[in-house]
């Protein structure tokens, strides 16, 4: 206890101690990244748009997402650094960064999209439990620890709430090559002292467990051949940059893949391939706001089912060697599409494409065949003027003259990319809640969109805010 004489003085110093614990604490959570927080704040971030605006000028796409949360664990086999250029600065990136850092890798940001990874002192075989459970694209550390340890422990992956997505046919390839495994309160735990090459025949395509399976059977003893296998350009990426290493991976981006299991796998130097998936969501943003656009650093071979609905509706697209000229056009007529597994129409373009078929000319019809809740968005769209029936797979949209601005909620990634669609082609004022979804997959959208002349500004509500709203 002060001493009455000093009361005043202790009072004061008290008073100062504290206020500078409340300024540092307060620093630390207003300066840090924004992605990097995953809690409240993050996920009352909105973005507004004032659509109407046609957007021109050229957008250069990121890397693609899908190659590299699966070329980032791959990193572990290493023997050596590996130096990634071309990674987009996204949210499920920083996720699986901070997980090797977590695990002991050492991780150096040379810039904004190269980064150098040393595997070399990771010991721990358990992933983080809450970041592993925070996006879908964790299990791909089941395949890595295994093979470099003999056991992981990953929970069970989160990521978009798009229905029942059962690891099944990943636990099925880890027990064909020699593991066994549990599940247990949400930790999939599986050991194995050592995996032999076996044959492999998917019950269906999937795109996650022909990865798993492909890291799995790269330092397997033997040949392993996967058959039915997904053929997805981010497959063919991943079994590059292992083959770069020192890998022996024929016939990816065919349904038919030999592994033929070698000892050692050094570091590498490695660019990740465009995300298609970004450029077809820009090629629809043009699209959408009759504008006119180039898509610049793409593999237009990766763009074609996107490119060849956007045609069958009415836009027009100049091919060039590694970028698109999207022009769009006043008016745009049905289609019916169906979303199939690579090289189908992408199930990761169905919302975008539904987003722009709300302004064509007579009844649309798309079918996906992928998801169960892929449609959750459908309620968003119609808030804004659309005129969509869902009947299971099934969405029949029918044109409408416009679209208007309203609140709006993203429900997961790919939607929010429709939402922000529909949001640039009105004439009014869009807000969209729950961003951190878009983060997840897309890099600077605001800003990219901004350079092509959207009015659209990402702004950070409190509790308070959005109740006075």
């Amino acid at each position: 206890m002060c001493e009455s004489t000093n009361d005043v003085i202790c009072y004061v110093i008290y008073f100062v101690i504290y206020f500078a614990v409340f300024v540092i604490l307060y620093s630390v959570n207003i300066f840090l990244p924004q992605k990097y927080h995953r809690g409240q704040a993050l996920e009352l971030d909105k973005f507004i748009i004032n659509g109407g605006k046609r957007l021109q000028g050229t957008v250069n796409i990121s890397g693609a997402k899908n190659a590299a949360v699966a070329i980032l664990p791959a990193t572990i086999f290493a023997e050596g650094p590996c130096t990634l250029y071309n990674v987009p600065e996204i949210n499920d990136v920083s996720i699986d960064l901070k997980i090797l850092n977590e695990m002991g890798a050492e991780v150096k940001i040379i810039n904004k999209n190269t980064i150098r990874i040393d595997t070399a002192h990771i010991r721990d075989t358990v992933v983080p439990y809450e970041l592993a459970r925070s996006m879908r694209a964790s299990y791909y550390f089941l395949s890595t620890m295994l093979n470099r340890f003999g056991r992981a422990r990953v929970s069970m992956p989160g990521g978009c709430d798009l229905g029942d997505r059962p690891i099944d046919q990943h636990l099925k390839c880890f027990k064909a090559l020699g593991a066994s495994y549990t599940i247990e309160h949400g930790i999939v735990d599986i050991q194995a002292e050592k995996l032999i090459g076996t044959q492999i025949y998917f019950d269906r395509v999937t795109v996650g467990a022909t990865i798993n399976a492909i890291l799995a059977a790269c330092k397997a003893e033997g040949l392993t051949i996967l058959e039915n296998a997904a053929k997805e350009p981010h497959i063919v990426d991943l079994a590059n940059f292992l083959n770069s290493m020192g890998a022996d991976i024929m016939g990816a981006g065919t349904d038919v893949i030999k592994i033929r299991g070698v000892k050692h796998l050094h570091g590498t130097e490695y660019t990740v391939i465009p995300d298609q998936i970004e450029a077809g969501t820009y090629m629809i943003a043009a699209a959408a706001t009759r504008g006119n656009v180039i898509i610049n650093n793409i593999i237009p071979k990766h763009l074609e089912p996107i490119t060849s609905k956007l045609r069958k509706v009415g836009v027009v697209i100049e091919e060039h060697d590694e970028y698109l000229r999207v022009i769009g056009q006043e008016t745009y007529e049905k289609t019916t599409v169906k979303t199939m597994p690579h090289p189908g129409f992408p199930t990761d373009m169905q919302p975008q494409l539904t987003a722009l078929l709300t302004m064509a000319k007579g009844t649309s019809i798309v079918t996906e065949s992928m998801f169960d809740n892929r449609f959750r968005y459908v309620d968003e769209l119609r808030r804004m003027g659309a005129d969509i029936s869902v009947d299971g797979k099934v969405a029949i949209i029918e044109g409408v003259d416009h679209l208007t601005g309203a609140p709006v909620k993203a429900s997961d990634l790919r939607a929010g990319a429709a939402l922000i669609i529909a949001g640039l082609a009105t004439n009014g004022t869009t807000e969209i809640e729950d961003i951190y979804h878009i983060e997840r997959g897309y890099e600077d959208m605001e800003v990219k969109l901004r350079n092509l002349g959207a009015d659209i500004v990402k702004r950070m509500f409190t509790d308070g805010m959005r109740k006075a709203l």
